[in-house]
């Protein structure tokens, strides 16, 4: 899909986010909050370099941007490198964020009829650079994948 000025410019963001967390040796997917077009917060995959168990892309991100007014929430795009994991997109419902703007979901769409059925707008950018961080993390990384979607590393499907 043929995002705006705006969705691409908010969606590097988060490309750039799950750039540096792949430098770190962690996982990369990342994600952006936007408000009227103001940058609340980014965040990325921090569960290898935190050791943490939810620090995923968008929970990392929503956490960066700290407490806010619940229609604060309502009112912004969460931009996300990867299609949300089922934690990510409940976070995503709990503060009702109305839209997510998401990289690519060709490996994990796991959520995203949940999120349609909440309501939510999905927007599906099928960006090349999102699908290359995910392409070269199945191929050099695969079992630091496979821990973050909570399944063995032999389960995983071959990568075409």
């Amino acid at each position: 899909m043929q995002l705006s000025a705006d969705d691409r410019r908010f969606l590097d963001l988060a490309v750039e986010q799950a750039r540096i967390g792949w430098a770190e040796g962690g996982i990369p997917i990342g994600a952006a909050l936007v408000h009227d077009g103001e940058v609340l917060a980014v965040g990325r995959n921090r569960r290898v370099q935190l050791g943490s168990v939810i620090r995923h892309g968008e929970t990392d991100c929503l956490e960066n941007a700290g407490r806010l007014p619940a229609r604060v929430y309502r009112e912004s795009v969460l931009y996300t490198t990867l299609s949300p994991c089922y934690m990510c997109a409940g976070t995503a419902t709990l503060y009702e964020i109305p839209r997510i703007v998401i990289g690519e979901n060709r490996s994990f769409q796991e959520s995203e009829a949940w999120l349609r059925s909440n309501g939510k707008e999905l927007v599906i950018a099928d960006d090349a650079d999102c699908i290359a961080l995910m392409d070269r993390m199945m191929s050099e990384r695969p079992e630091l994948w496979a821990e973050d979607i909570g399944v063995e590393a032999s389960d995983l499907e071959p990568r075409s």
